[in-house]
């Protein structure tokens, strides 16, 4: 409680520059236990890119990178206009697809990745085939941009360390766009990669808290995941959902879709009674195929506090559910226990991204 000596304490590492920085990360991950953390990276923020180009920051084994591409979701074409006239690729679909090509080849990304609000919507039939449509705006393309000025429209000061302020850019899906079929879909099959959902987050409740005014929908669409999984099946989709209501239909739907992985308890759902009861539904619904927890931390030092909290919650809904076995005659054994414990932090999530439909 000596709140100077908390002061010394981050000092003494603040005060060593970049060495100082890598010291204290290798000591939070050590301390948390953790193996790595995927940041979230936003190839359409400039504040994000000078990181990446034209010199790549190299990053240490314990960060992955996850693409984040909420303009292509949402079919926001000024955003995506702007980014393609900056770098020099034309403004067509094609041209998308190449910028989102040469992006993945930069960062090397786990996943694509994006975050939905609570009036997400993904009507039936959208995607059953190629519209006419281009997704450009001609017009647009007629006027010159600054992709600095205009790609970013929020607050884009959050550090890319996979939080939950970092859902900062718009991301409700355009209908009348082909972004998301013709590009981003388009390009997940061809290089294999996952797109992984955040969905239900309520933005600006409270407007005049800014930032920390977010809140979660009573009940998201849970049906996008379905009918993305149905019309993508050669894509893998990874979700977590932040309301408690949520959580039910989708324990059903990952065990309907094979190309679905749930993961987590999402900002509001990460107390401990919540971590519980989520954790205990999904293991009686879906054994150890989803991941546990995630680690979602808006500054990095949360690793610790979040996953000892979370390992001694979920530690005792297994505790529970071996008693069970044992009380029905079935005796587990340490390997049985060892195996379990490690899909559900984590070996399960690898499993499912070593999986592949596209062949």
């Amino acid at each position: 409680r000596d709140l100077n000596k908390i002061r010394q304490f981050y000092s003494s590492f603040g005060d060593r520059g970049d060495e100082g920085a890598e010291a204290f990360s290798e000591l939070v991950y050590q301390q948390s236990g953790v193996r790595y953390a995927i940041m979230t990276n936003i190839p359409f923020s400039a504040n994000e890119v000078k990181y990446w180009k034209p010199q790549k920051v190299d990053y240490s084994k314990r960060y992955r990178s996850a693409l984040r591409v909420d303009p292509l979701l949402a079919g926001d074409r000024v955003t995506i206009e702007n980014a393609l006239k900056s770098s020099g690729y034309d403004v067509t679909l094609e041209g998308a697809r190449q910028y989102l090509r040469d992006w993945c080849d930069t960062m090397k990304p786990e996943y694509m990745m994006a975050s939905t609000p609570h009036d997400f919507v993904l009507k039936e039939g959208t995607l059953a085939g190629v519209s006419e449509k281009t997704g450009v705006n001609k017009e647009a393309m007629k006027t010159p941009g600054a992709f600095v000025g205009a790609a970013v429209t929020k607050d884009d000061s959050c550090a890319p360390t996979g939080c939950e302020g970092d859902e900062d850019v718009a991301s409700v899906i355009n209908e009348d766009s082909d972004f998301l079929s013709e590009v981003l879909m388009r390009v997940c099959e061809e290089r294999d990669l996952p797109v992984a959902l955040k969905i239900g987050a309520h933005r600006a409740v409270n407007p005049a808290l800014q930032m920390a005014g977010d809140g979660v929908v009573a009940f998201a669409d849970a049906g996008i995941l379905a009918r993305l999984c149905t019309r993508f099946p050669r894509v893998r989709f990874l979700a977590t959902f932040l309301s408690r209501n949520n959580q039910h239909e989708a324990c059903v739907l990952a065990s309907k879709f094979r190309n679905l992985h749930i993961y987590g308890c999402w900002w509001f759902c990460n107390n401990p009674s919540m971590i519980r009861e989520i954790t205990q539904m999904r293991v009686e619904m879906l054994g150890t195929a989803f991941t546990a927890q995630h680690s979602d931390a808006r500054v990095l030092d949360q690793l610790v506090y979040k996953w000892s909290h979370s390992r001694a919650v979920i530690a005792a809904v297994l505790v529970e559910e071996y008693a069970k076995l044992l009380e029905s005659g079935w005796t587990p054994t340490r390997a049985e226990i060892r195996r379990d414990v490690r899909r559900l932090f984590g070996g399960s999530y690898e499993e499912f991204m070593a999986k592949s439909f596209t062949k």
